[in-house]
């Protein structure tokens, strides 16, 4: 037994002089990693729940903050205020543009394709469609087998616009042209691409839209 050894201590506790006995429990590394990691987040925890508490009593909420950028939209109840009290607040009837009839327009049908007999088809529909028919006929040298698409509208200057959009609800994808004519007659020159008109039923809803367009969105 060394010198070193209290008497009555022995066994494991035996002193050496080498090693000493380790009288207390190793602590884990792992235990304190949790607990500073449990302390960390219980103290972010109570870091929200303040700032929380500071926005309720502050009047501040998700429904109450609005997006970066967004403009403020004034409500009905305000646009009426500012022009004018209850009255202004109504919404204001919507006002239909005013267009020509079909049997308002005088329409010239020429064929500029291959297609014999092309340009008596179209005419003879457009007329059940109610448009007034004039001159039916193979195109004149300057569009004969010169108009690649659907077909042009030709009209002069002074021609209702509206017209041409009545006529060109008829078939889609025509382009719009003017010449020196002094009369309110449209030539419809039909293209290579031309197939066939459109559809009674279609072509009723086009005018219909184009008689109540539709409100531009708010930009609001």
């Amino acid at each position: 037994m060394s010198m070193l050894t209290p008497p009555g201590m022995g066994g494991k506790y035996r002193v050496t002089g080498a090693a000493y006995p380790r009288m207390s429990r190793k602590r884990s590394r792992r235990r304190i990693a949790f607990a500073v990691l449990g302390s960390v987040l219980a103290l972010a925890l109570l870091g929200y729940g303040a700032m929380q508490l500071i926005d309720v009593f502050r009047g501040d909420s998700p429904k109450r903050n609005t997006v970066a950028g967004a403009k403020d939209c004034p409500t009905p109840a305000a646009k009426a205020a500012v022009k004018g009290g209850p009255a202004a607040a109504s919404t204001p009837p919507k006002t239909a543009v005013v267009l020509p009839k079909p049997g308002d327009i005088t329409v010239n049908v020429y064929n500029a394709t291959p297609r014999a007999g092309l340009a008596k088809a179209v005419g003879d529909e457009l007329a059940k469609r109610g448009f007034l028919i004039g001159n039916v006929g193979n195109a004149p040298a300057d569009f004969d087998k010169k108009v690649p698409g659907t077909g042009i509208l030709l009209g002069s200057p002074a021609t209702d616009k509206a017209a041409f959009s009545v006529l060109g609800t008829q078939l889609p994808g025509t382009t719009q042209q003017t010449d020196t004519r002094e009369g309110a007659d449209i030539d419809l020159i039909l293209g290579d691409a031309f197939k066939e008109l459109s559809t009674k039923e279609d072509a009723d809803k086009a005018l219909a839209l184009l008689a109540n367009p539709a409100p531009a969105p708010s930009t609001c």
